[in-house]
């Protein structure tokens, strides 16, 4: 029991929770995000170790992959051929399978999914489940030909990493189909990750220009995520990672980020600080890395930058932050090492291939400039806008007893709700205190204080209501949610509406679309599930920099 115990109960609020219950909603909210401010997520000691675990199989798996390439080898012989490009062709195809699969960044308990772990697979392989398709027009149920496409996805994938060697021949078929179901459902090809992965497994088409092609999206891939942060937004996501760190457990630090704890959870200027440095070192690293391949600098120059790179990938993989890019941050530390480290005579300038090119002028250029300026023709994953509080969001308002009603019996899902998920590990009480440190997450990252104007805009009552954040919906509903408000919006609105038929202000949902660069504008919309468009209109998230967390 003590072992239960360790690893399962979750950190014990600092209120009581029966109390709490009573307390009017902007009361309810200043007490939850005044334990974030602490506590963080409270999560128990098994989220430390089953992402820790799957980690290590990530890594196992790998290298049991790469000892099918007849170039490569076994664990014994890692020191002689884990920097080569075949080894990287083995991690990209692996990684790849790993989040198509669902077992990836989106799974575990940190993305609200406990039981099961996992969706994508078991929503993808399943007919009459909810997709997200590209175009309206090609229908919003899994049939029979989308379940073909993935199950066939997933049959190259694995041939591809058990290969003898990666060929164009074994990664075409994988390249076509890709784009093929991102037409047909997004959020498959999003939970590919083909943001980053599609592009740098492109370039192997090529084997004369591979690594130099790479060495431009490794460099691509960095920059823009260093960029994304030129926003306020991203301070309240430093400050709300640090907050959950399961390591960082420094209540002095952690009351530093606000400018006065518990009272005025707005950001310090110890936040601010700590995010600029952040900013600037993810920045600065990438160029020297790519201006010292250019120039040729001293190996010294370039060991420098790879530690620099690999301690601020590590610092965020130790923060095991929300939605757990664990993969990304392993891989991207080992193509920087791999390519950048043990491949110094490879040159960015030698790639001449016109279809390389152009791939990265459109992946690496154009969707994140056209996503930065007009977010909302672009996923926030394609605009290469990473974990900088960028991200769309909309919040789910369920008539008490509807969801349960409506929902769930009518929609095709392998995730139950939330409530019933934590049931299988908690009794009732301890479930509902878990789900309440939920909308503190929300609430603490800046552009989510745009709902101080609007929650009152969508519903007369929020006690009347059941509150739940449009990433979890996703997660219930179309088996797949990183962050990407884009696959829980107007469609996914009407894919369920089509099939629940709830009535006049039985849900409402409030969606809000990514802060645009340079004016921080957001357009956010309140929508009736039967009523349609009730409102809209714009915040800025400079505007809201002045406000608590809760509403006053």
């Amino acid at each position: 029991m003590w072992l239960y115990d360790f690893l399962m109960k979750p950190t014990d609020l600092p209120y009581d929770f029966d109390e709490w219950k009573k307390l009017p909603f902007p009361e309810r909210i200043k007490k939850v995000c005044q334990a974030w401010g602490l506590q963080g997520f409270g999560a128990p000691a098994f989220t430390v170790v089953f992402y820790t675990l799957k980690i290590l199989f990530y890594i196992w798996v790998w290298i049991v992959f790469c000892s099918y390439s007849t170039e490569l080898g076994t664990t014994e012989t890692i020191g002689e051929w884990w920097f080569s490009l075949e080894a990287m062709g083995k991690a990209l195809l692996w990684t790849i399978l790993i989040e198509v699969v669902g077992f990836g960044g989106a799974s575990g308990p940190l993305t609200a999914r406990y039981m099961p772990p996992l969706g994508a697979i078991t929503y993808w392989l399943r007919p009459n489940t909810i997709k997200v398709p590209l175009f309206r027009f090609l229908g919003d149920k899994r049939n029979i030909l989308d379940i073909l496409l993935y199950a066939a996805l997933l049959y190259f994938l694995v041939i591809a990493c058990i290969a003898s060697k990666v060929t164009p021949e074994v990664i075409l078929p994988i390249l076509i189909l890709l784009p093929v179901l991102g037409v047909l459902d997004r959020a498959i090809y999003l939970a590919a990750r083909a943001d980053v992965w599609y592009p740098t497994l492109f370039v192997y088409l090529f084997p004369a220009e591979t690594g130099g092609a790479l060495k431009i999206l490794w460099f691509g891939i960095w920059f823009w995520a260093a960029f994304s942060k030129l926003t306020p937004t991203f301070t309240s996501v430093v400050a709300v990672m640090i907050c959950n760190s399961p390591f960082l457990k420094f209540d002095w630090l952690k009351k530093l980020l606000f400018k006065s704890y518990p009272e005025d959870l707005r950001l310090s200027d110890t936040a601010i600080y700590i995010s600029h440095f952040g900013t600037v070192v993810e920045f600065v690293l990438p160029i020297l890395l790519i201006t010292g391949t250019f120039l040729g600098w001293p190996y010294e120059i370039m060991l420098f930058a790879l530690i620099g790179m690999t301690a601020f990938h590590t610092f965020i993989f130790l923060n095991f932050p929300m939605g757990v890019p664990m993969e990304w941050n392993v891989i991207m530390v080992y193509g920087g090492w791999l390519l950048f480290g043990f491949n110094p005579e490879v040159m960015p300038m030698d790639v001449a291939n016109p279809l390389i090119i152009i791939l990265c002028l459109v992946c690496v250029f154009a969707l994140p400039l056209i996503g930065n300026f007009f977010p909302k023709y672009v996923s926030f994953l394609l605009s290469m806008r990473y974990y900088a509080g960028t991200w769309p969001y909309s919040i789910w308002l369920f008539k008490e007893g509807t969801k349960m009603a409506k929902l769930e019996p009518n929609i095709v899902k392998t995730s139950p709700d939330l409530r019933k998920q934590l049931g299988f590990f908690y009794d009732k009480k301890t479930t509902d205190s878990i789900l309440s440190r939920v909308i503190s997450f929300r609430m603490m990252h800046l552009p989510s204080r745009a709902l101080h104007e609007t929650l009152p805009k969508a519903v007369d009552n929020i006690d009347d209501y059941y509150w739940i954040d449009g990433e979890f919906l996703a997660g219930e509903v179309v088996g797949w949610n990183f962050g990407d408000g884009h696959l829980h919006h107007e469609p996914v609105l009407a894919s369920i509406q089509k099939r629940c038929n709830f009535e006049s202000g039985e849900l409402r949902v409030i969606m809000v679309e990514s802060p645009q660069l340079h004016n921080g504008r957001m357009h956010w919309r309140i929508h009736d599930a039967k009523d349609g468009l009730m409102e809209e209109g714009y915040s800025s998230v400079y505007d809201l920099k002045a406000k608590m967390p809760w509403p006053e």
